[in-house]
Formats: C-alpha cells, sequence, structure tokens
C-alpha cells in the first residue's frame, strides 16, 4: 500500500488508499501564489476499530497541504455529495499520485455515490455559502472576494454539469472566464454573483437529470468490508 508521512504525536504513517492533487490546480485556475491541495483516502488496521477509543477520522497536514479521511469517513461524505470529497473520484489520471487496487476499485464506483437530491442541494448549498461571504465583505478590493467569486461560479457550473450528466467535471474548460468574473464581483459587482446564482438555481429546477433518486450505497459497503478485511 502507498503510505504518506503524517505529522502526529507518535509520528506514525498511514496506509494510503488514494491521493490526488485538487482544488484550484485541478480546476485550472491556480496562480503564483496558490497552494497545492491534497486529498486521500486511508485505512486503519481493523482491529483498531474495535477497541474503546475509535481512532481518529481524519488528519490535516500544512506544507505540504494533505488532508486524509478514512475510508469509511471518505465514503460518507461522498455518498452525501460533499462536492470536494467526491471530486477525488473523478480527476484526471496525471492528478493522481497514489491509487493502490482498492483505490481504483473505488474510482470505478464513482457513478454510485452521485444521486439527484444529493448533488442539487450539496453544490447549490456551497454556491450559496460562497454568496454569503461575498455579501458580507466590508467593501473595498480583497482578494479573497475574488477566489469566494471564482469558486461560487465554479460550483455553480460543475454541479448542474453533474446534474444534467451524472458526471463531474473537475477541470475547467475556460479558466479564464471564472478569473475574469471573479475579478469583476471583486471590483464591486455583487449583482453578477447574485444573477449567477439565481441563474443556476433556475437551471436545477427545469433541468432533468440520469441520477437516481438515492446513491448506490451496497457496492460502497461491499467495498469498504473488502477494505477491512485487507487489514485484519
Amino acid at each position: 500500500m502507498g503510505r504518506v508521512p503524517v505529522a502526529s504525536s507518535e509520528e506514525k504513517s498511514l496506509s494510503v488508499l488514494l491521493m490526488g492533487v485538487i482544488g484550484s490546480t485541478a480546476y485550472g485556475l491556480a496562480g503564483p501564489a496558490s497552494d497545492v491541495d491534497r486529498l486521500g483516502v486511508f485505512a486503519v488496521p481493523t482491529v483498531e476499530l474495535h477497541g474503546l477509543e475509535r481512532p481518529p477520522e481524519s488528519t490535516v497536514t500544512y506544507e505540504p497541504d494533505v488532508t486524509l479521511h478514512e475510508a469509511a469517513k471518505f465514503c460518507r461524505l461522498a455518498l452525501a455529495g460533499n462536492p470536494t470529497v467526491t471530486e477525488l473520484l473523478w480527476l484526471p489520471e496525471r492528478l493522481y499520485e497514489t491509487r493502490t487496487p482498492l483505490g481504483v476499485e473505488l474510482i470505478a464506483l464513482r457513478g454510485g455515490f452521485l444521486s439527484a437530491r444529493r448533488v442539487r442541494d450539496a453544490y447549490l448549498g456551497y454556491a450559496t455559502k460562497q454568496f454569503r461571504l461575498l455579501a458580507n465583505r466590508d467593501g473595498g478590493y480583497d482578494p479573497r472576494v475574488a477566489k469566494h467569486a471564482r469558486h461560487l461560479m465554479r460550483l455553480c457550473h460543475q454541479g448542474l454539469r453533474a446534474y444534467r450528466t451524472g458526471e463531474i467535471k473537475v477541470e475547467l474548460d475556460d479558466p479564464q472566464a471564472f478569473r475574469d468574473f471573479g475579478e469583476r464581483v471583486a471590483a464591486g459587482d455583487l449583482g453578477a454573483a447574485r444573477a449567477m446564482l439565481a441563474e443556476h438555481e433556475a437551471g436545477f429546477a427545469a433541468a432533468t437529470t440520469p441520477l437516481p433518486d438515492a446513491p448506490d450505497v451496497a457496492p460502497v459497503e461491499a467495498w469498504l468490508r473488502r477494505v477491512r478485511l485487507a487489514f485484519l
């Protein structure tokens, strides 16, 4: 299994099943000062799940920026439609840095994690959160405003495309349009952000979707049991 060192008091390392570069680098929005964000899935020894204390389900390190979720937590988040977690399963191949056989199996299950209501609610929910951050700003140019606006547009576009097609496309077709939109909103055009959100809310309401009403949990459960067996 691939192994990534994780900072802890015991200086342990975790068994990583899948890891890749996500975030702005994956979208095509990274600039010279952007961090490189990595997300991964790890497995704990199965015996550790049977004690009084549950092992940590997530670890986060900085410089480099790496977030790792234990296999069960990753599955719960992905089944709930969490956009950041789900995108790990839809990355371009060049962005994967660790892919064990179990990680490859997890990627193969990616379509089963998606469901109509959860995709709609998750993407629109995150986009609405970005809009609230924009609406509550004090005024004046702030590069964080441009970032929030870019991610508002990205969530709207990626979410509606996933809803309409049943697939997630992580790389943006025209990253410059997202940068331009971010600068426009940062310059004071909050109305553009409001219109963007409203347009995609209407788009979701009018769209037909190939996605099922609920995710396909059984294959995910079977995969997790294979993970537990592999780490007995």
